[in-house]
């Protein structure tokens, strides 16, 4: 007999003492003690970098702040700063002109990412070279990317102009004048957040089961059956996501205006980040900017609510 079978033979102590109650929950106790432990630093930094800075901008937002020797001098306000909202010209102007910038945006940045994705996912040869040619607006800086569309889109000596010209069209002052203004500003949009959608929408494709297709293909499923009735559908979580998040960001467009039109002419451009900037910076009314502040996060949340509950529900049809 082998020591290995005498060992598996032999018979374990009738004596032996069992594992004391409550050992595995003492373990577990541990364990989660340990994670809290581990995860307190980052709580308090999230503490210290987002909770805490909101909660101070609600409570200016109740306050009027006046300088005087240096000292910033605080005096409760109630709820007059958010009363002063609903009579804010600019501020109703920013709101109408961010909705009408976001929606058209967006729209416009998801139906051409959505076509450009579709068609690099089916091409077999140079698919790294047009997705290296698709995201370069990404890359470029918002400075830049408002020297480059106000020198396209000058009057006197701008290129779309020339263009323009060419075909016997008068030029047209797209920056300076109320009705293209903002229209100007959301071409400039699209084209430079085409290339993130873009890149969303070409790993949501590429991730797609392929069996699927291949079934379709067997079927006799035309191209447009299978983009209606398969792709679609299974993109459909990725389209949410994408329009959600595209759609938050844009709610937040500062840099595009400011650079192009400085809200004008008039208020033809002007939009809740710039309104804010002027009221904060320009007009040093610090309670009233955090009143505007804190409205255009509860608009963002809302948002950001409705986006999860999609998402949510596109999940379960799926």
């Amino acid at each position: 007999m082998t020591t290995s079978q005498a060992t598996a033979q032999r018979p374990s102590p009738a004596n032996a003492a069992p594992a004391p109650a409550g050992t595995g929950a003492v373990a577990q106790g541990d364990q989660r003690l340990w994670r809290w432990i581990s995860f307190t630093p980052a709580l308090a930094m999230m503490l210290a970098l987002s909770v805490l800075p909101i909660v101070n901008l609600v409570i200016t937002s109740f306050q009027d702040i006046s300088w005087a020797d240096g000292q910033a001098t605080r005096s409760f306000a109630g709820l007059a700063h958010y009363k002063a909202l609903f009579s804010d010209n600019l501020f109703a102007a920013g709101l109408r002109n961010t909705v009408i910038f976001a929606l058209a945006a967006v729209a416009g940045q998801m139906v051409l990412a959505f076509a450009m994705a579709l068609m690099v996912s089916r091409i077999v040869r140079g698919r790294v070279l047009y997705r290296a040619i698709f995201i370069l607006p990404l890359l470029i800086p918002g400075i830049v990317i408002g020297a480059i569309w106000k020198l396209m889109l000058n009057f006197d000596f701008g290129l779309v102009n020339k263009l323009l010209g060419l075909f016997g069209f008068m030029p047209h002052d797209w920056l300076g004048s109320p009705e293209t203004a903002l229209f100007s500003v959301i071409v400039v949009d699209i084209w430079h957040w085409t290339p993130f959608c873009f890149l969303l929408f070409l790993a949501g494709l590429e991730s797609l089961p392929q069996d699927v297709f291949e079934a379709s293909r067997m079927d006799g499923a035309s191209a447009w059956q299978e983009l209606v009735h398969i792709t679609l559908p299974l993109m459909v979580p990725t389209i949410i996501v994408t329009f959600a998040f595209r759609l938050i960001v844009a709610f937040k467009v500062f840099d595009e205006v400011y650079l192009l039109t400085g809200g004008g002419p008039g208020t033809s451009t002007e939009v809740l980040s710039f309104t804010l900037y002027q009221r904060f910076f320009t007009e040093d009314k610090a309670g009233y900017g955090s009143a505007m502040s804190v409205a255009i996060i509860f608009i963002v949340s809302i948002l950001l609510v409705i986006a999860i509950s999609a998402r949510r529900g596109a999940g379960r049809q799926s």
